[in-house]
C-alpha cells in the first residue's frame, strides 16, 4: 500500500493518496502505520467504500473502533457534503466526530493542518 508520511504541527501523518483501491480492511493500514510511527491516518474519502457512509452497515463503525482500539487517529478528507446532505444519521456521525479527537471529516490537507493547531 503506498503512502506518504510527514509532519503537521508536531503530528506524525501518514496520508494515502487519492488514487487506489476502495479500502475495505483496516489492519493493513494500521499496521503500515505503525511501521512509519504515524499518530494519525488521513484517508481520502473517495478511497473508502460506499458502504462506510451508509451507517446501517456497520462499516464505518468497525473501521473506526479499530482506530480507537490502537490508539490511532483517522481523518476522512474530502468534500462528502452531498452525502451528509442525504442523511441525518451520518450528518450527525459527523458532528459528533469533529467535536472529538479520535476521527474528523475535513475538507483537505489545510482544514487537517488547522485543526492540528
Amino acid at each position: 500500500m503506498t503512502a506518504h508520511t510527514f509532519e503537521l504541527n508536531g503530528v506524525r501523518v501518514l496520508e494515502l493518496p487519492a488514487e487506489g483501491p476502495r479500502l475495505r480492511e483496516a489492519l493493513e493500514l494500521i499496521a503500515l502505520a505503525s511501521e512509519h510511527q504515524a499518530d494519525l491516518v488521513a484517508i481520502p474519502a473517495g478511497r473508502l467504500d460506499e458502504d462506510f457512509f451508509k451507517l446501517a452497515s456497520g462499516v464505518a463503525g468497525e473501521l473506526v473502533q479499530k482506530f480507537v482500539n490502537y490508539r490511532l487517529r483517522l481523518a476522512i478528507l474530502g468534500d462528502i457534503s452531498a452525502r451528509v446532505a442525504e442523511s441525518n444519521a451520518l450528518r450527525g456521525f459527523v458532528i459528533e466526530a469533529n467535536r472529538g479527537q479520535q476521527l474528523w471529516f475535513l475538507e483537505d490537507r489545510e482544514a487537517l493542518a488547522a485543526r492540528l493547531r
